[in-house]
């Protein structure tokens, strides 16, 4: 899970929590909203902190410069 997926969660949590007023039998939609926004929020931290503390090393993507030698 990604930050776009977290925003969507909490988004989608968040219009089954304040702006849904119907009802479904045997489902509790403010419970779900809630379920979301907490996985929502999780996913957004974790892709927050993995985007800035991960270590991205330039050895492991392949160089975009030609290396040559000089033949003698």
């Amino acid at each position: 899970m990604g930050i776009g997926l977290g925003v969507f969660f909490l988004a989608l949590g968040a219009i089954l929590v304040w702006a849904v007023t119907g009802e479904v039998e045997g489902v509790d939609l403010t419970l779900a909203g809630v379920i979301l926004m907490v996985a929502g929020a999780v996913s957004l931290l974790w892709g927050l902190v993995a985007s800035t503390t991960l270590p991205w090393h330039d050895d492991d993507r392949p160089s975009s410069r030609v290396r040559t030698r000089d033949r003698v």
